[in-house]
């Protein structure tokens, strides 16, 4: 076996009330492109942090070769002002491990593939503007250990293909925490997968993980019920014959006090679940809505106002569009980021006006709106105010009353987290709460701009059995592959040049025609 580039042995991370990590082992190998995965707040971020060097664990040891160079694309990178985006990818970094220069043309071509501008200022960059510079920073230098915490993430679909290809060439070491099903087939040769403050890992394609990770909690069922078992007959026998040979017994009953220990440690099949649940959709006619001769244009990002006219030129994303959504569709859009799929959806739902044309809405049309940037959510207020308004303490889901703290507890929120500010919360919890709010709401057409967003797999996999149990009308706007493939059964693509192609079927359908 070759030497490792990492390796951890026994590491440690106590939050204090609980471990996130305890006796895990982890060796990182040139070659090895591994996919991270667990569920939110099993400790992926933490051990990410930990294996760049911003954070050191509570016991057990890291050993990094000599000279070995570590690049780490966090979850919420933090972005400095004033600087060109050409300067931040490139700052400090004068020559790679081997001492040879690296030259400025590579880091421009990356901000570029990205659709960044490498002479524009830092600045003011939203969200996914500063993801996409710091992986620019991540990928210059080729590393010998590359970790990407949710790389995907406000990744249009040709980049993420592109850093696919990049990525699959990297002879490094690579460890990706992903929610990208399809990102993480395409990419990985082995799966570290952190449950029950363990990790575990599997070498072989990622379609594998599922069959692999239930036969390990299928396990782990039976052992558990066998410990119930000894505890139940071992407590039955604590409180009917303790009474004779008291002194033989003291060892008994430590032995018992050290199983309930362990039991308790295990976690397992009595560890929180979650659980989404939807009512049934009231009310609406056959066409849910018409888009009629829409055209919309933009401000060209790079114009300049011309000496003649004076106008500024504009970039046109629809143009004498024609869409017809009847009842119980359920339509992917897809397209690179800025080509305007969003906005079609908020003129559909009329929160943006059209150049020209309009939109017809149906008879007793009721949408709910998941909004990528999370504008329904009031950031000073609470999880809890969010979802009563300030007033009671109960919601009202698939016809049920439901108190506010027990449907919270179902989107896996702790206790101490309903009653913060939502602006603390990370982007995972704020998705999630968001998907709480409107599924607490009666509705007939569902509409999900970016929703996968900072999720784990098995949010992810509960949303889709949602709507696959939905029987209203669904429009999904994401870059998630295999979540379109899962969820969708018609998809609009945006092409460029104001083209909006119709296609039936999935996302894997369309690509193999677009290849064909």
């Amino acid at each position: 076996m070759p030497t490792p580039l990492l390796n951890i042995t026994n590491c440690g991370i106590n939050l204090g009330d609980r471990w996130l990590l305890r006796g895990a082992n982890l060796a990182l190998h040139a070659g090895d492109r591994l996919a991270l995965v667990g569920r939110n707040g099993a400790g992926k971020s933490s051990l990410m942090k930990l294996l760049s060097g911003q954070s050191e664990m509570d016991e057990g040891s890291l050993w990094i070769a000599p000279g070995t160079q570590i690049s780490y694309l966090p979850q919420a990178p933090e972005i400095y002002p004033g600087m060109t985006l050409r300067a931040i990818v490139t700052a400090g970094y004068d020559a790679d491990a081997a001492g040879r220069p690296l030259p400025m043309h590579q880091a421009e071509a990356i901000l570029t593939r990205m659709g960044l501008d490498p002479d524009q200022m830092s600045d003011g960059l939203s969200g996914g503007e500063a993801r996409r510079v710091s992986l620019a920073r991540a990928l210059y230098t080729e590393p010998d250990i590359l970790l990407l915490d949710e790389p995907t993430n406000h990744m249009d679909l040709p980049t993420i293909e592109w850093m696919e290809d990049l990525l699959s060439q990297h002879r490094g070491a690579l460890l990706v925490v992903s929610h990208d099903r399809a990102f993480l087939r395409n990419l990985g040769t082995g799966i570290i997968w952190l449950h029950q403050s363990r990790l575990r890992r599997r070498d072989g394609h990622f379609s594998e993980f599922d069959d692999w990770s239930e036969g390990i909690l299928a396990e782990e069922a039976v052992v558990l019920r066998k410990m119930d078992q000894r505890i139940a007959s071992e407590t039955k026998w604590s409180r009917e014959g303790i009474s004779a040979r008291r002194k033989r017994n003291q060892g008994r009953l430590r032995d018992l006090a050290t199983l309930r220990r362990e039991r308790s440690k295990s976690g397992g099949i009595t560890q929180r679940v979650m659980r989404m649940e939807i009512g049934p959709t009231e009310g609406g006619g056959q066409v849910v809505l018409e888009g009629i001769d829409l055209s919309k244009s933009v401000p060209s990002p790079m114009s300049k106002i011309g000496p003649s006219d004076g106008q500024a030129a504009r970039r046109q994303l629809l143009s004498h569009f024609n869409l017809l959504i009847r009842r119980s569709d359920r339509i992917g859009v897809v397209g690179p980021n800025g080509i305007g799929k969003s906005s079609l959806v908020r003129i559909l739902l009329g929160l943006q006006q059209p150049d020209s044309g309009r939109v017809r809405e149906g008879f007793g049309l009721s949408y709910a709106y998941f909004d990528q940037r999370r504008e329904a959510l009031d950031w000073t207020a609470s999880p809890w105010t969010v979802l009563t308004g300030g007033t009671g303490d109960t919601v009202r889901v698939a016809g049920q009353t439901k108190h506010v703290t027990s449907y919270l507890r179902d989107f896996m929120f702790d206790d101490n987290k309903m009653t913060q500010k939502v602006s603390t919360l990370s982007g995972g919890e704020q998705n999630r709460l968001l998907l709480a709010k409107l599924f607490s709401q009666s509705h007939n057409f569902l509409v999900l701009d970016e929703p996968t967003n900072d999720l784990d797999l098995e949010t992810l996999e509960l949303l889709q059995e949602v709507i696959a149990d939905y029987d209203g009308t669904i429009l999904i706007v994401s870059h998630d592959r295999d979540f379109l493939d899962r969820t969708v059964t018609a998809l609009l693509a945006f092409e460029g040049d104001a083209k909006v192609v119709s296609h039936a079927g999935g996302y894997s359908d369309y690509l193999q025609r677009r290849m064909a």
